[in-house]
């Protein structure tokens, strides 16, 4: 059965909201956008796309190419938590679908993943399992951060000692098998309708990463689960936007938000060490930077 796709301001109920936040990557979000389409099942959904201020002929070719897709164009890049809300308060639904533009889900992704949330209303985020270009499978799941761990990223200390970060990263976990976590990647996140009304939707001060690390907390603090779900499958081809922003800028903005999210979670002496030491690791970037740019 084919999925109706919700195009005007339609008074009736959707059963999902799929939002994807874009910044410079229009072919891979033609190739989300055509995938989604093939999606099937009795659904109702509504489609937004917010373009974060591409300059790459994104929202022209979606506009033309898939008219039956919302498009919001941001004069500014507001960033992927900001963004996102925006596509959530445009398309109201009963379930949320936060999708990359570098995903592609399968026919069944979207039916699978409103099933899950319709049964498990105690389930505030589903994902599911996710997969690059080549079929390796990516490790989605995350435990929370620890002061440790978190240390040991900033300081890059795992690409020395992989070991060292092995239970931040669960590589103990089997992601075939259907399971509670504490977090999930942000690239396929299913949002319970149940938890935006009570934990509310992502913290709009983290401008990239943690915001769903955050949510997936807040989440648990609630007494809600994290569900991975792994009939629920993609492919995620991971980072294409990320991958054109300079070294710097992506090391100042997880050290920002790392610290963000310590100051929340870990407030006092352990949000005291990251924010001292992430200043001592962007120092010597800043110089390369700068010495770059000249």
């Amino acid at each position: 059965m084919a999925i109706t796709w919700l195009t005007t301001p339609d008074p009736a109920t959707a059963d999902l909201a799929v939002v994807i936040v874009s910044w410079n990557v229009r072919e891979r979000v033609l190739e989300n956008l055509a995938a989604l389409k093939q999606s099937r099942g009795d659904l109702r959904v509504r489609v937004v796309l917010v373009d974060n201020a591409s300059s790459d002929g994104t929202v022209e070719r979606v506009r033309a190419e898939h008219p039956w897709v919302r498009v919001i164009a941001n004069p500014e890049n507001a960033g992927f938590a900001r963004g996102n809300l925006q596509g959530v308060l445009a398309a109201p639904a009963r379930h949320v679908l936060l999708l990359n533009p570098d995903m592609r889900v399968e026919d069944d992704t979207c039916a699978r993943i409103v099933s899950a949330l319709d049964a498990r209303p105690e389930v505030a985020v589903v994902s599911g399992l996710l997969r690059k270009g080549d079929g390796t499978v990516v490790p989605s799941v995350r435990r929370f951060p620890t002061l440790a761990s978190q240390l040991v990223v900033l300081l890059k200390l795992g690409k020395l000692f992989p070991a060292l970060l092995r239970t931040y990263h669960a590589e103990d976990v089997d992601l075939t098998v259907e399971q509670c976590v504490d977090s999930v990647r942000g690239s396929l996140f299913g949002m319970n309708r149940t938890a935006l009304e009570r934990i509310g939707f992502l913290d709009t001060r983290y401008f990239l990463w943690f915001e769903e690390v955050d949510y997936c907390r807040r989440a648990h603090a609630a007494g809600m689960r994290v569900l991975h779900l792994p009939t629920i499958q993609a492919t995620d081809l991971v980072g294409q936007s990320f991958a054109q922003r300079p070294t710097f800028w992506k090391q100042r903005q997880f050290a920002t938000s790392m610290t963000t999210y310590f100051s929340t979670w870990h407030p006092g002496v352990p949000a005291w060490v990251i924010r001292i030491v992430s200043a001592l690791v962007l120092a010597p970037q800043w110089v390369i930077d700068r010495l770059w740019r000249t």
